[in-house]
């Protein structure tokens, strides 16, 4: 099967191209090797896929390397939380301008086949809660005043008891608190329309929960936490933990991720709709930051700070990965945290490619 994965040289894009390969499916990518994330041409690519260096916004670069696909994987986004609000418009740009620049060029090729999308689970917002007296419960915004004040637990918003963090399903109300949060969804709601106006074509929505594993992003505010601990510790540092480290999270190795990518776009039957990819067993950020600590490091250090569009708890349920693709983590905790200590991050293995300038 020939299958085009957007953002292919990325860090979940390039284990998702070495499996497909692996498989003896027939690749091509497109990314333009965004220079917020890379530095110039980045480890990890594969001689035997075909690349289009160029961005999926532009015409010429899809006409380019569409003919012939029969499957879409479309991974190519701007990740994190970024700096700040100032990174709305490259969020909104790189991450719905590129989905809907991408679904019309399918459109106007008439594409029915597969798109599996790289969601993630921070459409969520805060996780799933459950108050003793009024069950489950929709907790508002954490307020500045209780964060200053170091009570970072989101109260019940009914009777203010504390709540009860549990496994998030697929049908959980959705509340993005943060830019790349709200870019998420609206990736998930163009492809979804896209698929009801296309007779034969299936979505599948993969909610990513905290991935982490070799080739991940360095230190850079588009890293994910795992990246920036790592990066600390290999500068001899403390890393920082936000809160008082206690917010929970689903960490889910990126062999995990890829595969579960896999499936969904060759499973005999096609996957429709949301699904979270995740461990099922949550960790604390605490817990990840002293599992990463190598021999004789220094301890993590708890700041009590916190940032805005930060959620408490949000970790998920894996039923529906295991009743709908067959999916299930392959990668413990212990195991995963201890070979990410020592794997290779992302390296620059030369320049960019003439075509991106």
């Amino acid at each position: 099967m020939r299958v085009l994965v957007t953002g292919g040289a990325g860090f979940v894009g390039s284990h998702v191209v070495d499996e497909l390969i692996a498989g003896g499916h027939d690749v091509v990518v497109v990314d333009d090797l965004d220079p917020a994330a890379h530095d110039g041409m980045p480890d990890g690519t594969s001689d035997a896929a075909h690349y289009v260096w160029g961005d999926v916004r532009d015409p010429d670069v899809l006409a380019s390397a569409l003919d012939g696909v029969e499957a879409v994987c479309h991974q190519a986004a701007k990740v994190g939380l970024g700096v700040d609000f100032g990174d709305v418009i490259e969020y909104v740009g790189r991450n719905d301008l590129g989905t809907a620049s991408l679904l019309g060029a399918l459109h106007d090729r008439r594409f029915a086949g597969r798109i599996v999308l790289a969601s993630s689970m921070v459409v969520y917002g805060e996780g799933r809660y459950r108050c003793v007296e009024h069950g489950l419960v929709r907790p508002g915004p954490r307020r500045i005043l209780d964060l200053d004040a170091g009570r970072y637990e989101p109260p019940c918003p009914i009777c203010g008891r504390p709540l009860a963090g549990e496994a998030v399903p697929e049908d959980q109300w959705l509340d993005p608190r943060n830019v790349y949060a709200t870019t998420k969804l609206a990736q998930e709601g163009l492809c979804a329309a896209y698929a009801r106006e296309h007779p034969g074509c299936t979505v599948t929505a993969l909610r990513y929960h905290n991935v982490y594993g070799p080739r991940m992003p360095r230190d850079t505010p588009y890293a994910g936490v795992a990246s920036l601990f790592r990066s600390a510790y290999e500068r001899g540092e403390a890393p920082r933990v936000y809160e008082d480290g206690g917010q929970l999270r689903d960490f889910v190795h990126v062999a995990d991720v890829a595969h579960a990518n896999v499936l969904a776009l060759t499973n005999d039957e096609p996957a429709s709709g949301a699904i979270n990819v995740c461990t099922g067993s949550p960790r604390t950020i605490f817990d990840m930051a002293l599992a990463l600590r190598p021999p004789g490091g220094p301890a993590p250090i708890v700041t009590g700070g916190y940032r805005l569009g930060d959620v408490r708890h949000v970790f998920a349920s894996a039923t529906r990965a295991r009743a709908v693709l067959g999916f299930t983590s392959a990668i413990g905790f212990e195991d995963g945290m201890r070979a990410f200590a020592s794997a290779p991050l992302r390296a620059t293995v030369g320049p960019r490619p003439l075509s991106l300038g």
